[in-house]
């Protein structure tokens, strides 16, 4: 499977708007019963998103996943329940920490996991947790840092640690890796700046909590027209054994990167 270039958060308590999730054509949803509901309203959104999960059409290539609610909750036992019982094509488990309670979701649902990485414990024991058999994983940097007790800045120096190490456990895995939320939706130019550097550290994709932020997303993780021609260039100079491209040395590390820029354009070499 591609990893998603975007994952969008869409409330479980409003059917409305995961219905209207095959226009916005996110690679991935997640039909959120946690951050995005209310106490007072995660038993009637557990039933809701179940019911709109069913009903979104499957020819859209829009991966369909349930986020529950984190395993120390009141409604994770339930929100697992329903979510084995389900449409959906896998689930985001939140604020993952042991390989034990991924194996356990695993084991209940039988469907694939999607871990949240957005807790001290969790980001120090992210090669452990990736190593345990996720098929994607998402770095949370808002509950990261209040659980380290820090305070998050726009210039994002706080997380940047924790950031990277989720990319490097993702990498020795072969895990792709979801970077953190823009939590600004007004804001395209934050987005869109954020997004870069969330590529530029080793990112496959962008968790979105806005509609339009989707498009945002799959411009900055799809490689551009002349990023995809340079890659070209490289593979073709290490075949000829021309050593320059563009007057730059080639060597095998850049025909690995080349090799990856075309893969994640889904172009042929």
């Amino acid at each position: 499977m591609r990893v998603p270039r975007s994952l969008l958060f869409v409330p479980g308590s409003r059917p409305d708007m995961v219905a209207k999730v095959p226009r916005w054509s996110p690679d991935a949803v997640a039909v959120d019963l946690e951050d995005a509901v209310a106490p007072a309203d995660k038993e009637t959104a557990r039933a809701a998103a179940v019911r709109a999960v069913a009903d979104l059409p499957r020819d859209t290539g829009t991966l369909v996943l349930i986020r529950v609610n984190a395993p120390a909750s009141p409604w994770y036992a339930d929100d697992v329940a329903a979510v084995a019982g389900s449409a959906a094509d896998g689930v985001v488990l939140p604020k993952l920490e042991t390989v034990d309670q991924l194996v356990d979701l695993r084991a209940r649902v039988g469907l694939p996991v999607v871990g949240g990485l957005e807790t001290a414990r969790g980001v120090a024991r992210c090669r452990e947790l990736l190593a345990g058999g996720v098929l994607a994983a998402y770095f949370g940097a808002e509950d990261y840092i209040a659980s380290v007790g820090g305070r998050r800045t726009a210039e994002g120096r706080e997380v940047l640690y924790a950031r990277s190490e989720v990319v490097l456990a993702g990498a020795i895995a072969g895990v792709g890796v979801l970077d953190q939320v823009v939590v600004d939706v007004r804001d395209a130019e934050a987005f869109r700046a954020d997004a870069a550097a969330g590529r530029d550290l080793g990112y496959d994709g962008k968790c979105c909590i806005h509609p339009s932020q989707v498009a945002l997303a799959h411009e900055a993780f799809t490689p551009t027209d002349g990023e995809v021609g340079h890659a070209r260039r490289v593979i073709e100079a290490g075949r000829s054994g021309v050593g320059v491209v563009d007057g730059e040395m080639v060597d095998d590390v850049h025909l690995r990167m080349a090799r990856a820029v075309l893969a994640r354009a889904g172009v042929p070499e």
